[in-house]
């Protein structure tokens, strides 16, 4: 069994986070285009309209943002890039698995980058114990343990972690002097936002948490990249901030102007954009549920999805069936459901899991339809799984997952 990734594929460039499979608003594109004839870039970390919309954001999620606490940048990688390297030198801890794109950041600085396994109930965040025993290793191995990033709405497993397990990683991880990147890109796409008890980091350990959101997980295309991050009160996090923002200069990294106005009008979330948002995410909500039901008749193992547009499968119980069809790890399953699937299905190599592990993220926008009328139909239908496209796209996912199943069956020995 391979134990390396490289060679098996694009692994360094990991997938984009899920799609919304659906129009753009046209309110956003209204704007983007009233917008298209500035001349000008938004200064480095944004303009002061696009740092105040952020701050009302945040302010009304229970954060309190002055300008001075936020900064934007063209999308989440370039500005968890700049963040870990104003952070100083030293070695960068994430949650196994993980969004594929933070492991490349750190790594492009030549950091070392240490996975520590989650608990057993949810993915986003390590496991206290395993966070501790890792810090440990680090240290007599000699390394500096500084940054641990994990999220609160998790990509890609799209769990979200208990009040009680985040408090005592954060715990962990304050004991430990280490500073927290919270990736809160998705938590406003709770399936069921009423049931759901969501409290960041920031709320926990508000001197050493760092907030960071993509855009393009709420309110904005993925074409349109742009993310913001809200930074500590007091000198500590003013220095961050600071130091931040030398990088974003240094790179170029500012969000074009007509994006920036979009993404200022997003985040006022004016009524047209938060029913957009809430109807966006009980249809993804609603297809997620039942592909999972699709896939587990399958005998394949998943989470039940709580947030975002995607979900993530274990199909470690059918490996012998897979087995039979060439498929013995991530990047093999990957090709093989991607082929039959004809939608993307990144393995779990890519999320810092094992490359043995039998395991992909499935989105949920590929399901929505294939044309413009077809998504517009599914976000207006009182219920999506009624419409044919829909009920063609399921039936699809489950008798991919069901042959399969079949086949393992056959292969089972006679009792």
């Amino acid at each position: 069994m391979r134990t390396e990734p490289e060679g098996r594929g694009p692994v360094r460039y990991g997938p984009p986070l899920p799609e919304p499979g659906l129009p753009v608003l046209p309110e956003l594109s209204a704007v983007l285009a009233g917008a298209a004839g500035r001349a000008h870039a938004e200064p480095p970390g944004g303009g002061p309209a696009l740092l105040d919309a952020a701050s009302g954001y945040w302010a009304r999620r229970g954060l309190p943002a002055e300008r001075s606490q936020v900064a934007a940048a063209p999308g989440a990688a370039p500005l968890l890039l700049a963040l870990t390297v104003a952070l100083g030198d030293g070695d960068v801890l994430l949650p196994r698995p993980c969004p594929a794109w933070w492991a490349p950041q750190v790594r492009l600085l030549g950091r070392s980058v240490y996975h520590v396994p989650t608990p057993a109930e949810c993915g986003g965040v390590p496991d206290p114990y395993a966070l501790l025993e890792t810090v440990r290793r680090i240290r007599a191995e000699g390394g500096t343990p500084r940054l641990l990033v994990l999220s609160v709405a998790d990509d890609p497993t799209a769990t979200v972690p208990p009040p009680e397990v985040l408090h005592e990683a954060v715990e962990a991880a304050a004991d430990e002097g280490l500073h927290i990147v919270s990736d809160e890109t998705w938590r406003d796409t709770l399936h069921r936002p009423h049931d759901a008890v969501l409290v960041g980091p920031a709320e926990m350990d508000p001197e050493r948490v760092t907030v960071l959101t993509d855009l393009s997980g709420p309110f904005l295309p993925p074409g349109w990249p742009a993310a913001i991050a809200r930074f500590p009160a007091g000198a500590r996090g003013e220095a961050l901030r600071a130091r931040t923002l030398d990088v974003l200069t240094a790179l170029g990294a500012s969000v074009a102007a007509p994006v920036g106005a979009a993404a200022s009008y997003a985040l006022g979330e004016p009524d047209e954009v938060t029913d957009r948002l809430a109807r966006a995410t009980r249809l993804h909500a609603r297809v997620a549920a039942a592909a999972q039901r699709a896939v587990l008749a399958a005998g394949a193992l998943a989470r039940p999805p709580a947030a975002g547009r995607h979900f993530y499968v274990d199909l470690g119980p059918l490996r012998p069936a897979l087995a039979a069809r060439g498929v013995g790890d991530s990047q093999d399953l990957e090709d093989f459901l991607g082929e039959r699937l004809a939608m993307p299905a990144p393995g779990s190599h890519r999320f810092g899991d094992e490359l043995g592990a039998l395991r992909v993220r499935l989105s949920t926008g590929p399901l929505l339809g294939s044309t413009r009328q077809e998504r517009l139909a599914s976000l207006a239908a009182p219920d999506a799984l009624e419409l044919p496209h829909v009920e063609r796209a399921l039936s699809m996912l489950g008798s991919a997952f069901g042959d399969l199943r079949a086949a393992a069956q056959r292969m089972e020995p006679p009792r």
